[in-house]
């Protein structure tokens, strides 16, 4: 990707689903090297459903550009996207947060500041929307996606604990 190639952060649209429903089995996909649990291509009607809603209530955001990939024939395509939605849980709380479910940008359209762009676009919704704060999550072992959280200003607030159990229910 080149200082020529432009790329546009609009909201997503019905045309938009299959394509970043693909992306986002991408990034489950790679997930799966950072310990996700998540199976990829086993949750794509799922994903489908919810990233079709997210289009309906305007969570969702995507990069539209022209892709840099061996198999990408140059058209312009979602180089990425995220969802985002205002927390709603059954506890009151003494301020409005903001969720950020996913940020992807394929492979190789990174370190274009596309990532950067979608997260901004985002949170300035989330800001328009009323939200205090604005909350995500990264896997611990995968080091890039929390460095690029920490430059953007987020903080680690939670940390989460997981342990297997053996068969019998007991470790």
């Amino acid at each position: 990707m080149d200082g020529s190639t432009t790329v546009e952060i609009r909201e997503g649209t019905r045309a938009d689903v299959d394509a970043v429903v693909d992306l986002w089995v991408d990034l489950a996909a790679d997930q799966r090297r950072h310990g996700s649990h998540l199976r990829a291509d086993a949750n794509r009607t799922a994903v489908r459903e919810t990233i079709a809603r997210r289009v309906v209530r305007d969570e969702l955001l995507v990069a539209i550009g022209t892709a840099i990939s061996e198999t990408d024939d140059g058209d312009a395509t979602p180089l990425g996207f995220v969802m985002f939605s205002i927390e709603r849980g059954v506890y009151e709380q003494d301020l409005t947060r903001g969720i950020i479910d996913a940020v992807f940008v394929r492979p190789a359209n990174r370190d274009f500041g596309i990532g950067s762009r979608l997260l901004d676009a985002a949170e300035t919704r989330l800001s328009n929307r009323g939200v205090d704060v604005v909350a995500l999550e990264a896997l611990a072992d995968n080091d890039d996606a929390r460095r690029f959280y920490r430059e953007r200003g987020y903080d680690p607030r939670r940390i989460e604990f997981e342990k297997p159990i053996d068969s019998n229910g007991t470790k």
